[in-house]
């Protein structure tokens, strides 16, 4: 073997050994962490016992009308999520803020992410923790699924309903939200690791990953992280994202106007796409599910509007609390 081939044979297999001592040692660092990080995870809220599983709901506020916040896909810690928006809602109306099983606070379940399974475990949650409706529903993004599903499977529950950029039945119904396992696995082998957690010092990597540092308290930041390392990707998460076409078209068979008021806020695009403008005419379009529907489009934002402009969305569910009479 020429000396040329064994010197770089012999840096592969140095090189190889030192990433698989890295990896052990990242792996072993993150265990430690996750056991240290469950000292201190404790639940915000209280803990009911839905479907034979600990679900969680975070309630505050005061007033007649109750906000119920429905968070968008794979939002880690819907808690730490809406806080800058329910802090300005939380002196007028009651708020609640629920965390689907394999999100937040919650256990995983083994029962399917079908739309009807979900729904029903939200609407016992709310009956077992004592609230009262008729609610007012504010969906993000996914969340918007769940929300009209709950309009339909419990009518006389419902006053009115807010959708943060949240896309249509008929939107979801045709575009297909789907990742390969890989994908799903490299991200886990991330976490596990240890490789997540230490991009995660970063602010920058928080703020794309799990939320803006400046728009929470430090301790609600690192529930946040934890809720993202410790949910990264997890069975439950993935069947909502696998379901959600089938999901919408379910909710599209049971389709009929709803006479309550429904604000659909959408993110304005500064820079208009193919893409955008297919969005902005289904948010338009999304507004005729209701007699008393409108759109609201909110420049310079992004998908996640209430958290970039959280006194916008407030003043709109509070309108719309007006305008259904609870408030």
């Amino acid at each position: 073997m020429k000396k040329g081939l064994r010197r770089g044979l012999k840096g592969l297999g140095g090189l190889m050994l030192a990433t698989g001592l890295l990896l052990l040692a990242g792996t072993a660092y993150e265990a430690y962490q996750s056991t240290q990080d469950m000292k201190s995870y404790t639940a915000p809220g209280k803990m009911y016992e839905v479907s034979g599983r600990n679900m969680h709901l975070y309630t505050t506020g005061r007033g007649n009308a109750t906000v119920v916040l429905a968070s968008g896909w794979g939002t880690p810690n819907p808690y730490v999520d809406f806080s800058p928006l329910y802090n300005k809602l939380k002196s007028q109306v009651k708020i609640a803020v629920y965390d689907r099983f394999g999100y937040g606070y919650s256990d995983y379940t083994d029962r399917p992410r079908d739309i009807d399974t979900i729904t029903e475990e939200i609407h016992q949650l709310l009956r077992v923790s004592g609230q009262r409706p008729p609610y007012i529903m504010v969906g993000h993004s996914l969340g918007s699924l769940e929300t009209v599903r709950f309009a339909q499977m419990y009518p006389d529950e419902v006053a009115g309903m807010v959708m943060i950029d949240g896309g249509s039945p008929e939107y979801y119904s045709t575009v297909a939200m789907e990742q390969s396992d890989w994908y799903f696995d490299s991200a886990r082998l991330l976490v596990k690791t240890g490789i997540v957690r230490t991009l995660l010092h970063s602010d920058r990597i928080t703020e794309s990953l799990v939320v803006n540092p400046d728009l929470v308290t430090e301790s609600m930041r690192k529930a946040a992280t934890i809720s993202t390392l410790k949910h990264a990707y997890n069975d439950n998460v993935i069947g909502e994202m696998r379901n959600s076409k089938t999901n919408a078209a379910h909710i599209l068979e049971h389709k009929k106007e709803f006479s309550f008021p429904l604000t659909i806020l959408t993110a304005g695009s500064e820079k208009p796409s193919e893409g955008s403008r297919a969005w902005q005419a289904d948010q338009a379009d999304f507004a005729s599910w209701s007699s008393q529907g409108t759109q609201v489009t909110v420049a310079h934002a992004k998908n996640d509007i209430h958290n970039s402009q959280p006194d916008i969305v407030a003043s709109e569910i509070l309108e719309l609390v007006k305008r259904s009479g609870e408030l």
